[in-house]
């Protein structure tokens, strides 16, 4: 195998990982921020407060995501096997 064609797999793996893995970590770290936020102003360290709204906000993400998701890394897995096929034989 070329270099170049394992660069091109590695590359093309991290963008599927940086797509299938931002709808999922932006809304939480959003949900995140503005709870600490809000957590400062009013002075109340309470870590439930903190942990039930970025649960609630990765089972929504999940649920409104889930199925781009899978079918990134579904369309990922097939291309990849389809390449070390050609690669190999």
């Amino acid at each position: 195998m070329q270099p170049g064609v394992a660069i091109d797999i590695l590359r093309h793996a991290l963008w599927v990982l940086v797509t299938v893995a931002s709808p999922v970590l932006l809304p939480v770290l959003a949900v995140g921020l503005i709870v600490g936020i809000l957590q400062a102003a009013t002075s109340v360290n309470e870590a439930v407060l903190s942990l039930v709204p970025k649960l609630v906000a990765t089972a929504v993400a999940l649920a409104v995501f889930g199925t781009f998701m899978i079918a990134s890394l579904m369309t990922f897995f097939s291309d990849l096997a389809v390449r070390i096929a050609d690669i190999g034989g």
